[in-house]
């Protein structure tokens, strides 16, 4: 008897657009993945920067306004989407957001071919959870990947999802670009030069979007607690037009008299080379985050990170091994984790830094995201 031949998977990626942002890179690393494996796969968005990638890859990119909320342009995507899937062959159809996700699960429907989901946040729920009749559609996928245990504990609790269809699949870091070793001397000396890194005290740093769920105003009134005083502080990432944030914030400085022990810096165009000049890599979440690649970068960049303990950063740190998690919104305690890490003496610092870059290497990695992505893939067709 001749052995059935094995469906191969044929997918299409579904998302707003390939501008820069968590969902974007995971999309583009699924699809070059993909390519080398030899899969034949397509992405659907309105376009951006990271279309460009895609065309390196030779990766086919579907262009369609998916940004678009408006329902009867959403059924219209959804209508081309269902053609460039039977004219491509495609059997698996895997939404990243929400808009999109409605117009790829008609397409799908249409074209009778596997729907999945990947739930990249806890999305707002609204007012007497109003939104969930909007988001649900991220449950309906055959599959639903989620991408911590926060996010699958969110899941279950908000939605009617059965917990057998979700599949864990941890976001990653890129480990060739965030490793100590690849970082170059002019790299550093420019970033020293950059931020003003003195050359007599620790550097304790905050890489992050400005706004104030990321807790910058925490760590300011933590600095002000810490027993140590002997640091600096560098405060980076993208103001996104909050200057009124940023102004509580350098007021917040000036109050507790730390303006000459903190530095803050606009977006942050080389972060492996900040984290490198840095003794301490931070995040200060005061809601939980999806995942928290900050966590894991600084983890694989060998630094000591300190994290609060909400959210993704539960399943990337354990404490006192890899890291160091401190009680969320608790400048007290955020003082004392900053405290614990300043004091580490040498033995005790190699020791956390090995174990936060195995933990890296054996659990979040690039390829191990991109394989289990990929098993999920081979586990619809086989269905």
């Amino acid at each position: 008897m001749v052995a059935k031949k094995k469906t191969e998977p044929v997918v299409l990626q579904v998302l707003p657009e390939l501008e820069m942002g968590g969902v974007e890179l995971g999309t583009i690393e699924i699809a070059s993945e993909l390519q080398n494996q030899g899969i034949k796969n397509f992405v659907a968005s309105q376009g951006g920067r990271l279309t460009k990638e895609l065309q390196k890859m030779k990766v086919k990119h579907l262009t369609l306004p998916l940004k678009t909320k408006n329902i009867f342009k959403m059924r219209k995507n959804a209508d081309l989407l269902a053609d460039f899937i039977k004219k491509n062959g495609i059997n698996i159809v895997h939404a990243r957001s929400r808009a999109p996700a409605w117009s790829a699960y008609w397409a799908a429907k249409k074209a009778g071919v596997h729907y999945m989901t990947t739930f990249h946040g806890t999305y707002g729920l609204g007012p007497w959870g109003i939104k969930k009749l909007y988001n649900r559609i991220m449950t309906w996928g055959e599959r639903v990947v989620v991408i911590s245990n926060h996010i699958k504990n969110h899941v279950l609790q908000n939605y009617k999802v059965e917990e057998s269809k979700l599949r864990l699949v941890h976001r990653c870091v890129d480990i060739d670009k965030f490793n100590p070793e690849k970082v170059s001397q002019e790299r550093i000396i420019k970033a020293v030069q950059e931020y003003n890194i003195p050359d007599d005290r620790p550097v304790i740093t905050l890489i992050g979007r400005v706004t104030r769920w990321k807790g910058q105003h925490l760590l300011v009134e933590a600095l002000s607690k810490m027993k140590n005083k002997n640091y600096y502080c560098i405060i980076a990432g993208d103001e996104q037009g909050r200057v009124n944030y940023v102004n509580e914030i350098k007021s917040l400085a000036e109050k507790y008299r730390l303006k000459n022990r903190i530095g803050f810096y606009g977006k942050v165009l080389d972060p492996q080379a900040l984290m490198q000049v840095s003794t301490v890599v931070l995040s200060t979440a005061i809601e939980p985050e999806a995942f928290g690649r900050i966590s894991v970068e600084g983890q694989a960049m060998g630094k000591i990170v300190v994290a609060s303990d909400i959210g993704g950063s539960l399943d990337t740190i354990k404490d006192e091994k890899t890291g160091k998690l401190f009680k969320s919104g608790n400048a007290y305690s955020l003082a004392t984790a900053l405290d614990w890490a300043l004091k580490l003496d040498e033995e005790n610092k190699k020791k956390i830094v090995k174990a936060a870059q195995k933990n890296v290497k054996d659990n979040f990695t690039k390829q191990i995201m991109c394989d289990k992505t990929i098993a999920v893939y081979r586990e619809l067709v086989e269905i």
